[in-house]
């Protein structure tokens, strides 16, 4: 008996340090993106920073407003496309397809989990934004919020559809069961009962994918266009702001780590860092509505 105590004893103790080196990984990473980013907020303030729309580092102009607006609206319209056909296709996989369906259908949507992004960026510059490109609005080049939209829904779809599908399964069978026996169909017993009962994991799947769209960033360099501008519509028709051309935060490092110095990269570092505060923000108000509507949620 004391060996075994001993032995769950070393086992806590193991799993405490792993969870606590992964929240010193996280900590470690943030700190190391605050100091660099320091003399930029020193120099500009949040203000100058998170306030300005013109980036124009040979300038001295690090405004960073507009790929803030440009990273939050492809999010949006990435989850709009997305978590829909997600959702459905989980449920799919869970209750409605034989196994032989699931035995195709569920591999084929992981394997969209490890294609690299490139390969997603490259589809959609030879076949999204020709496509966008027809759409007859002057100035539509193609590449724009549409394409890069897109492009991330069918990025994010395997995360949110795997979750999904899990946490469906997870639901005690004698909630479908009760349900069918009080005279409700299949589908009135999946949206009216599973679905609520599994919106805990779901909710955990949409933060994943939240993550993953505002995380991205090798697609959307090929795809949006890159210009760092407001999002604005094309004409007079307010939906063709979706064709505009923007550049997402994630993006703006990427194109230009490789050559800044001095104040322009630690502007970039800054970028990061409301990066970084954005999808936290996110994680914790996600969390927070899901404790909400299920207290017992972790």
């Amino acid at each position: 008996m004391q060996t075994k105590l001993k032995v769950d004893k070393a086992v806590k103790a193991i799993l405490l340090v792993s969870a606590s080196f992964s929240i010193l990984i996280v900590i470690s990473i943030f700190v190391f993106i605050f100091r660099s980013s320091l003399p930029a907020f020193k120099e500009f303030g949040i203000q100058g920073l998170l306030g300005e729309l013109t980036w124009r580092p040979a300038n001295g102009m690090y405004g960073i407003l507009a790929m803030v607006v440009g990273s939050v609206m492809v999010t949006l319209m990435a989850l709009v496309l997305g978590v829909p056909l997600a959702i459905a296709a989980a449920i799919f996989l869970a209750e409605i397809a034989p196994r032989g369906v699931q035995a195709v259908v569920r591999p084929a949507v992981q394997l969209l989990a490890g294609i690299p992004s490139v390969v997603y960026g490259l589809f959609g510059m030879v076949v999204l934004v020709p496509l966008v490109r027809r759409i007859p609005v002057t100035g539509n080049s193609g590449y724009g919020l549409l394409s890069a939209a897109i492009v991330l829904a069918v990025m994010i779809l395997p995360t949110i559809t795997s979750i999904s599908e899990d946490a469906i399964r997870a639901v005690p069978r004698s909630y479908k069961e009760a349900s069918l026996a009080l005279g409700a169909t299949h589908l009135q017993t999946i949206f009216q009962v599973l679905l609520p009962a599994a919106k805990s994991g779901i909710g955990a799947a949409l933060i994943l994918g939240i993550g993953r769209a505002l995380g991205e960033t090798m697609a959307m360099i090929m795809v949006i266009g890159n210009s760092v501008i407001l999002p604005a519509p094309l004409d007079n028709n307010p939906l063709t702001v979706f064709l505009s051309q923007a550049r997402t935060l994630t993006g703006n490092i990427a194109v230009e780590i490789n050559y800044a110095s001095g104040l322009h990269a630690s502007a970039l570092f800054a970028t990061g860092v409301v990066l970084f505060v954005l999808i936290m923000l996110v994680n914790v108000s996600a969390r927070a509505i899901i404790h909400r509507g299920n207290p017992s949620a972790g």
